[in-house]
């Protein structure tokens, strides 16, 4: 599948597989539902739209994977804050969160220039 061969695909797949390991132990139910639910929307979506027929629908999940992660970085901020998750790992989860959301813009971009048939 081709979603599988993207690099943001990949890294974020990686990313939601280390926020579920590291908050396996969390005892705050809302807070660890809601980011592992933002963080797991992010590879879900991208491969989502990847499964769709039109370069639309494609845009439009990828839309919805990079505001996941804008989602996902404010509560790995927050979240190192308040010491919910260990701080270095917050850090590095929002770097990574900026770094995607940057590889997502570029991926929509070149789907709004990309000729319509």
């Amino acid at each position: 599948m081709i979603h599988e061969s993207l690099d943001v695909w990949k890294r974020s797949r990686s990313m939601a597989i280390q926020v579920y390991r590291e908050l396996s132990g969390c005892r705050d139910w809302g807070f660890k539902d809601q980011i592992t639910r933002s963080v797991l929307s992010v590879p879900s979506n991208i491969a989502e739209g990847y499964q769709r027929g039109s370069l639309k629908d494609r845009k439009r999940f990828l839309e919805i994977a990079k505001g996941s992660l804008g989602e996902f970085k404010t509560q790995a901020d927050i979240g190192a804050e308040v010491g919910l998750i260990p701080f270095d790992a917050g850090r590095m989860w929002i770097e990574e969160s900026e770094q995607l959301s940057k590889m997502l813009g570029m991926l929509i971009q070149k789907l709004r220039d990309a000729p319509t048939p």
